[in-house]
């Protein structure tokens, strides 16, 4: 439910909050004092495009605020939180629009958001109805849509099974499509792979092989510097027989045999030269390794050949599949798993196109369930719909609903047409041909409160109805008995009603006022009131005879209330 509206600088508006409750509340004023202002606002709460021309003259910017009341709507709730606003406490939330400078903003709780996300709300918490708007119900989507909601939540229920079938068995097709078409395509990929797979079974690269072999041939390919080199090492440590004067090896044995001499003098010692016996060890560990080195190192011209052979054959490899053995490898791995979705291919296709078979079995069934539905809410819906038109003054006008078979599609294979029958012995005409603005605005109505009377489930909640002078076209009795159906209507939700009729005014919950004024500088400014007792009096009688002080027309506005009261 919206709970009220706040207006700065929009239209002719300079300042205004229009308080909203629920049940009836109708908008009323003088042609051009701004009523339209007052929805251009609910329409930029609603995620409306923005048109900067609505800036009031002389002001920067204007701006729109509105505070929703989410209780009952946990899925609008839930959406908020996703867009990263807050919901109060009481289960409010407040929305905001700035219109300014040819751009406009959007704030949901708190958080900027784009005006796509209030759109997406507002699906769930207003029906708006304009005079534009009886084109909707022209249209045989809207009157199908129209149709399935009358229809009731077991229909509801059906109808998303089959929309769901009708999206696998599409996604399949599409999938199956594109696998056929791209037949030659995939054996080439296939093909491609295997000679690639051959070829790195034939040449059999090991992991880290190419790291190895590279390893290997700078130490063949540098033997005698390597072997100097070791030999030096081993002198420098050892000498020939570790005990050639000036060795390592001689220089730490001393070392370690002079403390050994006198640590009984010093226990400090004994660390120290227990120290230089372990170093003893490991020279004479290093000495026997580089010794060794030198004896098995020579040069082997045959193996350095082998070996430069061997990166050549693994080169192959890496200049076409990785840039190391080991990125080689992945790619056989990765092409084996590819190379079995691709031979798999035809296998998949025949088992989608079995699937697809098993849909189309269920996509029937469930379109012929979808159409039973349809042809049996058809019925009630027009007897509903004809009922509330023979109480807007439409005696003996008849609304047919004609269920007929149209191509199979993800709402099933049912067209749905509306036809009017405006009188008793005229022919039945598609709903919008020939049929007068204000007859189309009260079946609008008719249907209207035929669908939010529908459900008998006591938890299902409608949304908010905004109705723009849907009494457009219509006076004397039937314009009190559309002021009846829409309190009808707002006995189980809220109803907001743009109106210049006193008959619909009348039988408000609660009667505002768009009401202008000339300021100093011949401005014009709108502001928005609440009327009770004897201002809506005078409201009412302005609106019978265009004189609020006419005792005639203030006489028959008191008769009007009065009759609301008794007529509800």
């Amino acid at each position: 439910m919206l709970e009220e509206i706040a207006i700065e600088d929009l239209g002719v508006i300079r300042a205004a909050r229009v308080p909203l409750a629920a049940g009836l509340t109708v908008i009323t004023g003088e042609t051009g004092a701004g009523k339209t202002m007052v929805l251009t606002g609910l329409g930029l709460l609603m995620g409306g495009k923005a048109d900067p021309g609505t800036v009031r003259a002389g002001a920067d910017r204007a701006v729109v605020e509105g505070r929703w009341d989410l209780t009952r709507h946990p899925a609008a709730a839930r959406r908020v939180d996703d867009a990263g606003g807050t919901v109060d406490d009481d289960g409010t939330v407040v929305v905001l629009r700035t219109v300014a400078g040819g751009r406009s903003r959007a704030h949901l709780g708190g958080r900027g958001v784009p005006q796509g996300v209030l759109a997406e709300i507002a699906d769930d918490l207003v029906t708006v109805h304009g005079q534009s708007d009886q084109l909707r119900l022209r249209t045989p989507a809207m009157q199908r849509a129209a149709l399935d909601r009358f229809a009731g939540a077991d229909h509801a229920a059906v109808l998303a099974e089959h929309r769901t079938a009708w999206a696998e068995r599409a996604a399949l097709q599409a999938e199956i499509d594109d696998l056929t078409s791209r037949a030659a395509e995939r054996a080439r990929e296939g093909e491609l792979l295997r000679l690639g797979l051959a070829e790195v079974e034939r040449i059999d690269p090991q992991p880290g092989e190419d790291v190895e072999l590279g390893t290997l041939v700078a130490r063949l390919g540098n033997a005698e510097q390597l072997r100097q080199a070791a030999q030096l090492a081993h002198d420098a440590v050892a000498g020939e027989d570790m005990d050639t004067e000036g060795s390592a090896v001689h220089a730490v044995e001393r070392a370690r045999r002079s403390l050994e001499s006198v640590v009984g003098d010093d226990p400090g010692l004994q660390e120290p030269a227990r120290r230089l016996a372990e170093a003893g060890y490991l020279l004479g560990d290093i000495a026997s390794e580089l010794s060794g080195y030198v004896a098995d190192l020579q040069a082997d011209p045959a193996a350095l050949e082998t070996a430069h052979a061997r990166l050549a054959e693994l080169g192959t490899l890496t200049r076409s599949y990785g840039s190391t053995v080991d990125e080689v490898l992945q790619w056989a791995s990765d092409a084996g798993l590819r190379l079995l979705d691709l031979d798999d291919g035809g296998e998949r296709v025949e088992g989608m196109r079995e699937r697809v078979v098993e849909l189309d079995e269920q996509v029937v069934g469930l379109a012929a369930r979808v159409t039973e539905g349809r042809t049996e809410a058809a019925g009630r819906l027009a007897a509903a719909v004809t009922a509330e038109l023979a109480g807007l003054a439409m005696s003996g006008a008849r609304l047919e609903i004609e269920v007929s078979a149209a191509e199979p599609g993800p709402a099933g294979a049912d067209q749905v047409t509306f036809l009017l029958l405006p009188h008793p012995g005229a022919p039945a005409r598609p709903l919008g041909k020939g049929a007068s603005g204000g007859e189309l605005s009260r079946v609008m109505l008719a249907v209207e409160v035929a669908l939010a009377t529908a459900s008998d489930d006591a938890d299902t909640v409608l949304p908010t109805f905004v109705f723009d002078e849907v009494d457009a076209g219509v006076g004397g009795r039937a314009a009190v008995e559309v002021g009846r159906r829409l309190a009808s209507l707002a006995r189980s939700t809220q109803v907001v009603v743009v109106t210049h009729l006193a008959q619909v005014a009348a039988f408000a919950d609660t009667h505002l006022v768009v009401t202008k004024s000339a300021t100093g500088d011949d401005a014009t400014v709108t502001g928005v009131r609440a009327v009770s007792d004897d201002e809506r009096v005078r409201e009412l009688a302005r609106m019978l005879s265009g004189q609020d002080d006419s005792e005639t027309a203030r006489r028959h506005a008191v008769e009007l209330l009065e009759s609301s009261v008794v007529g509800r």
